[in-house]
């Protein structure tokens, strides 16, 4: 099939790499270069690598919605659009143009975790499972009909990045499976039950401040859901401190936040109820450190308390 991929970062750039052994990619459209790192270089996004290494042409309009881009795209004659963690909106007027319209690999099990951070929102919610849908795209926030699912479990030690890499791979397994179903006429769409929705907003530094009267399972996973980004965090006076592994543990009732055990491998933290094991912390402008580096460093004592000025 003749195919235009739009996507951007790495979850887009394992799905293209699937499809360009069976498809032909008349071209790959993604978000223009950004600044990024310390000297905030101007650097392609993973999907643009991966296209300029194969030889695929690259279009990295600000906006579809303009007369131009739409030209362009409908000059591509392709067969269907593939959108992978795209990052623009594809309006009504493109939506039209394939042949076969546009397909979504969106991560979560739809209608669950519509939106921008379903990933991360499965963790957070103390999700068992989560997984991969592909979607006939309409004009709404991820509402059009699906045509395949596969289930992925959430282990307990996932975190976003562990999780985003089994469903990058999930997801590249999906679209080609799911294109081949189109091929043969095998491709059902079934209609998402719009009241089961539930919606994944978009991450914000402020959401990972951590709130220790919260219960330690809650602190737990945020810890999880949150890393690698926005990475969960705490005050300790006026000195924020980032939480990248935490785990649950046992400990005596006392004030939330209020340091209560500290050996070699953890300090352990009084939450709202149950208490919270921290493994790996980094003050600000340190290095992410196992606890007993940490402390050479960063003294601390019992009856300390996070998250109190």
């Amino acid at each position: 099939m003749k195919i235009i991929f739009a996507g951007t970062p790495h979850f887009a750039a394992s799905a293209l790499a699937a499809l360009v052994k069976e498809h032909q990619i008349v071209a790959v459209f993604t978000q223009p270069d950004r600044p990024s790192g310390r000297g905030m270089q101007l650097t392609a996004s993973p999907v643009k690598q991966f296209a300029l290494q194969h030889g695929l042409p690259v279009l990295q309009p600000a906006t579809l919605k303009n007369e131009e881009s739409q030209k362009n795209i409908a000059a591509l004659d392709a067969d269907m659009i593939v959108v992978a963690a795209y990052g623009l909106i594809l309006p009504k007027a493109v939506l039209q143009i394939p042949r076969h319209g546009c397909l979504n690999i969106h991560a979560s099990l739809l209608p669950r975790w519509r939106g921008a951070a379903p990933i991360q929102r499965a963790i957070l919610a103390g999700d068992a499972e989560t997984g991969i849908t592909i979607m006939q795209m309409d004009e709404g926030l991820d509402t059009g009909d699906m045509l395949l699912k596969k289930s992925c479990a959430i282990a307990d030690d996932d975190n976003a990045e562990t999780l985003h890499d089994k469903l990058a791979l999930l997801g590249a397994q999906a679209i080609v499976e799911a294109l081949r179903e189109l091929e043969h006429g095998k491709l059902c769409a079934e209609k998402q039950e719009a009241q089961l929705a539930t919606y994944a907003a978009k991450l914000t530094k402020a959401e990972a401040q951590l709130d220790w009267a919260k219960s330690a399972a809650e602190l737990e996973r945020a810890v999880r859901g949150y890393f690698p980004f926005p990475v969960a965090n705490t005050s300790y006076g006026e000195t924020q401190i980032k939480i990248l592994k935490a785990d649950q543990c046992d400990g005596k009732p006392a004030a939330a936040g209020t340091v209560l055990v500290i050996d070699r491998d953890a300090i352990h933290v009084a939450c709202g109820s149950g208490a919270l094991a921290l493994k790996v912390l980094q003050k600000p402008g340190g290095k992410a450190l196992p606890v007993a580096q940490f402390l050479q460093g960063f003294p601390l004592k019992i009856g300390d308390r996070f998250g109190a000025h």
